[in-house]
């Protein structure tokens, strides 16, 4: 942390997830789509990433979703799609944890939905993968921002009910 800076909201939760992942064992993997990176960012940053954060694959378009992470053609703002870029992420890095994003960042609207729908999946190997829709209101800075925070703080519950 740099001195005279106050720690934001999304850094406090990337040391969560940090402080939770060590505490666990657990090894932590991102899918990401329209935070183009902004999670693997916030967790690279948290204390001794590398002893937990396996990494993130961003998947901006479709193609590369299909292609790196196993989404099957066609829409890829959906629950489904988001559910396959958490579980081929999952397999890909051979991690504990995921999260992964998708969703239309705006400002206008994409594949018939609103701009701050985002579908954000989140589980682990044993439990398996929910995932929730979100309605983000704000610019796309502010959608990409929101659904950060969101995904951080569905990563902080997933490593405190069940890292394994």
């Amino acid at each position: 942390m740099h001195q005279g800076r106050p720690r934001t909201v999304i850094a406090e939760l990337a040391e969560d997830c940090a402080r939770a992942a060590l505490a666990t064992g657990a090894r932590v993997v991102v899918a990401e789509s329209l935070t183009s990176g902004a999670i693997a960012a916030a967790l690279g940053r948290a204390s001794e990433a590398s002893e937990w954060f396996a990494g993130s694959v961003v998947a901006y378009s479709s193609e590369t979703k299909q292609r790196a992470l196993g989404v099957e053609p066609g829409p890829v703002i959906t629950a489904p799609a988001a559910r396959q870029m958490a579980t081929g992420a999952l397999s890909l890095a051979g991690a504990d944890v995921v999260v992964a994003v998708t969703g239309a960042g705006g400002p206008g609207p994409e594949e018939g939905h609103p701009p701050g729908t985002v579908f954000l999946a989140c589980g682990n190997r044993r439990r398996g993968i929910g995932v929730q829709e979100l309605r983000l209101n704000g610019d796309p800075a502010e959608v990409v921002e929101g659904t950060v925070e969101a995904a951080l703080r569905a990563l902080v519950h997933e490593l405190g009910i069940d890292a394994g």
